[in-house]
């Protein structure tokens, strides 16, 4: 049966929680420490990397990494959910300096790595907390205020929203991501906000497939996100075991990365804007989704087993291999795990959002037969 649109919703929604949840634990290691340090490959929700001595060992202190705990990647995404449940509409740069930045700012929620309720603004790191700097302090416009960020995955990695309420109209869902991206992030990875949004779209179209998914991405994308796009896809059909893809999926999107060999240590040009270049995260996702075959478990497990901005990368996953699917796709005992230990209702921002998706479509109706309608007179055409 085809899932319905609320169905991909929650899939989608779900999905990326629980694909951020599986690779937090992991973030910013690579394939053979993450092998060394688990004994074998993650096949689920791990502990934190440095087990009861979270709090204080460096790098991840003090966050509570593992267990089944959501990261910033699930908080900004349930914030930007947010916005759409106020404005009910299409959102632009606007809506995140008057929406978005109060709910940095102003609305303490549950942080599940800091194990406290607190301001989401406590817990983003310095990517994210651009947009508070510059649209509350700064006073930017909103629609060039991502100009001078460095340039990452923070502004893509929230975007499944903006593909969730431009269902099966990718085009429309990759023009409103750069809108909102623009109060965010410049350069490549605004385009990869774009372009995730859009993928997302694609993926809730009926009859979509993983390889109509990846199609869609690359008819949109521009320049280097383009390019790692079209190498990593072209890698990834050489396989269908994650296991043989870790190092073939590296080595295709390493020429567009500016991030380097060692990801916490990057290179002298990392994150600096390019026209040359991508992010890593949003190629590695779709070539995990075509290595996969759009297998949930398959292909949010290579993403996690990836290392490096696994947790990311897993959320990108997720969310576009629950809109191909639906619900059933997410291992519930995966989802469950990940709601309790977050304590967070997964199901409820999903049905938020599953609300105003419905409303934004009458809308986008209504505009288009008024533009028929205004179409038909200029013209003289029949109605």
């Amino acid at each position: 049966m085809t899932p319905t649109l609320d169905d991909r919703i929650t899939g989608s929604l779900l999905g990326a929680a629980v694909g951020d949840a599986l690779g937090g634990p992991v973030e910013g290691y690579t394939p053979a420490q993450i092998l060394e340090r688990h004994g074998g490959r993650v096949t689920g929700i791990v502990g934190p990397w440095n087990g009861g001595e979270w709090r204080t060992a460096r790098p991840l202190a003090p966050y509570h990494k593992g267990d089944g705990h959501v990261t910033d990647d699930t908080l900004m995404t349930h914030a930007l959910i947010r916005v759409y449940a106020k404005v009910r509409d299409h959102l632009d740069a606007y809506a995140v300096a008057d929406h978005l930045v109060p709910e940095l700012m102003d609305a303490p929620v549950w942080i599940p790595e800091l194990e406290a309720e607190a301001l989401p603004l406590q817990r983003i790191f310095l990517a994210e907390k651009w947009i508070v700097t510059r649209l509350h302090y700064g006073h930017a416009d909103p629609r060039e205020a991502g100009t001078g960020n460095i340039v990452n995955c923070g502004a893509a990695m929230y975007m499944a929203p903006v593909g969730l309420v431009n269902a099966a109209h990718p085009a429309a869902a990759y023009a409103e991501a750069l809108d909102v991206a623009g109060a965010h992030q410049s350069s490549y990875g605004r385009e990869a906000a774009g372009v995730f949004a859009a993928a997302v779209a694609a993926a809730c179209a009926p009859g979509a497939t993983p390889r109509t998914v990846v199609e869609t991405a690359l008819a949109l994308a521009k320049d280097g996100t383009r390019a790692a796009i079209e190498a990593v896809a072209e890698a990834a059909d050489r396989h269908r075991d994650f296991e043989s893809a870790l190092v073939p999926l590296r080595a295709a999107v390493a020429p567009f990365d500016s991030v380097g060999p060692d990801y916490r240590t990057p290179s002298l040009g990392a994150r600096r804007p390019s026209r040359l270049h991508a992010i890593e995260e949003l190629p590695i996702a779709l070539g995990m989704l075509l290595v996969g075959e759009g297998d949930y478990r398959r292909t949010v497990l290579g993403a996690v087993n990836y290392g490096r901005d696994c947790d990311s990368i897993a959320t990108m996953a997720g969310a576009i291999a629950g809109a191909l699917h639906g619900e059933p796709a997410v291992p519930a005992d995966w989802a469950k795990e990940v709601a309790e230990a977050s304590r967070l209702d997964l199901h409820a921002p999903a049905a938020a959002l599953a609300a105003v998706a419905h409303e934004v479509f009458a809308r986008d109706l209504a505009r288009r037969r008024a533009h028929e309608a205004a179409y038909a007179e200029l013209t003289g055409a029949p109605r």
